[in-house]
């Protein structure tokens, strides 16, 4: 019992470093999401017209589902979540009929998937705690085509959206299409127009924005997805290290007990037999 609580204490031990890390990588993606947000709120509030295929919101015939899970356990619900939340969502779209291209990520949501007998176009098992953007491209650029070329009608991505140390929820997310900017019908403080200058007009640079934002979107999907998972093993690992201590701590008292009761017991014959000695 001693050695479990050595090894589930190192696993927390490293859950708890890993967890660092992709805290940091994912708290530069979210910034990074939001400055492109508000780069699109800057061009809306100056009045452009937007008109462009990522946009174009049409009915649901086939939807790509992209399921993020870990390749190991030990986490907690992490992983189960996620699979009943993908799980839901599939089943929302089959009672209404809606085909679905499904890919999953991680060992654990595979096999949990494949047990359902869900089909799975795609599987990868690359990502682990630190999802680079270089292995998340070829994804993202694969489901940007699929929707201009109308292959998919909508991409949902379920995965475990990281909140905070405190919370985190497995949730089922729509990228695309892509909500188009509002202006809020307030004149900002300083306007896209006075930080940037559009070469030939401000629609033009959505070419190159909405795309980036999509990508930088999935990409946080990823991150989020993996700080989750560290935070879930973290939590887990601590939990089971302080059950093996109070299982160490009962165990101990029910052997020193028995042991007690074992000497007492020898004590008591040594001095029966001492006491048979003296009435001879």
């Amino acid at each position: 019992m001693r050695n479990i609580r050595k090894i589930t204490r190192t696993m927390e031990l490293i859950a708890t470093a890993r967890f660092k890390k992709a805290m940091d990588r994912s708290l530069a993606a979210r910034d990074y999401t939001k400055h492109l947000a508000n780069i699109l709120e800057n061009i809306a509030a100056v009045g452009a017209e937007f008109a462009h295929p990522l946009l174009e919101i049409r009915p649901t015939k086939r939807a790509a589902v992209l399921v993020l899970t870990g390749n190991r356990g030990l986490c907690g619900g992490y992983n189960g979540n996620v699979v009943r939340q993908a799980v839901a969502l599939l089943g929302q779209w089959k009672s209404e009929q809606v085909g679905t291209h499904v890919a999953v990520s991680g060992k654990r949501g595979i096999t949990a998937l494949r047990f359902r007998g869900v089909d799975m176009a795609e599987r990868y098992t690359v990502f682990e705690d630190k999802p680079e953007f270089a292995a998340v491209a070829p994804i993202g650029r694969a489901y940007l085509e699929a929707y201009a070329t109308g292959e998919i009608d909508r991409l949902d991505v379920v995965y475990t959206k990281f909140y905070g140390i405190a919370k985190q929820e497995a949730v089922a997310e729509m990228l695309l299409p892509l909500a188009p900017p509002q202006a809020t019908g307030e004149r900002p403080a300083r306007l896209a127009s006075d930080e940037y200058e559009f070469l030939p007009s401000a629609e033009s640079i959505l070419e190159e924005i909405l795309p980036a934002s999509f990508m930088s979107r999935l990409f946080k999907c990823f991150l989020d997805a993996a700080v989750s998972e560290q935070v879930a093993r973290m939590v887990a690992m601590k939990a089971a290290t302080e059950n093996a201590g109070g299982l160490i701590k009962n165990l101990s008292r029910q052997y020193n007990r028995a042991r007690q009761s074992q000497i007492t017991g020898e004590i008591m014959e040594i001095l029966g037999g001492v006491e048979a000695l003296k009435q001879q």
